[in-house]
């Protein structure tokens, strides 16, 4: 059996990616893009923890936060994050025999991939992939397509340009 090892670091800032259990072709974090925003503010303010880029695509999420000071507890978030969102929705989807006799649902891989940021080089390279994933995966020509992204708030505050990530400005970087 692996063993996975989880970086615990109190005030760290990790690089998350979460994924639904049926990935191919399904849209329901988009479907759903609502109830998702909701539950993760609710996460937000009950177990504080700083977004600095979030993108949501229709079957897995990727996100850059920073929990805070002397707290190390992302797993509460995440299990709370999916847990409220798995309450939210109509129970439609198929369930396995083991699911169902844990009481689980059928929405999410029990798993995440969690990176701890290193230094700021690495925030950077962790952001610019964070923002590029919907051109990455087809979804759009340009990153400013997309609207379930950070994106367009860190255009707003000067972090990007519009432009970044259309195909036409070169190398991508985030800027400080």
């Amino acid at each position: 059996m692996p063993d996975y090892r989880r970086a615990w670091h109190p005030g760290g800032t990790y690089f998350f990616t979460v994924n639904l259990l049926q990935r191919h072709s399904n849209d329901l974090l988009i479907r759903h893009i609502e109830t998702l925003r909701q539950v993760v503010r609710a996460v937000q303010s009950r177990h504080g923890f700083r977004i600095h880029g979030w993108v949501v695509l229709p079957e897995h999420l990727h996100c850059v936060i920073e929990l805070p000071d002397n707290d190390d507890d992302f797993a509460t978030r995440w299990r709370l994050i999916k847990m409220g969102v798995s309450k939210a929705l109509p129970k439609t989807e198929r369930l396995s025999e083991t699911r169902a006799r844990r009481g689980e649902r059928g929405i999410w891989q029990r798993r995440y991939w969690e990176h701890l940021i290193r230094d700021e080089a690495d925030f950077r390279a962790h952001m610019d992939y964070v923002h590029i994933n919907p051109v990455k995966h087809g979804l759009v020509k340009r990153v400013a397509d997309w609207p379930y992204s950070t994106f367009h708030r860190l255009v707003e505050q000067g972090v990007y340009p519009l432009n970044w990530g259309g195909g036409d400005e070169g190398k991508l970087s985030y800027n400080d």
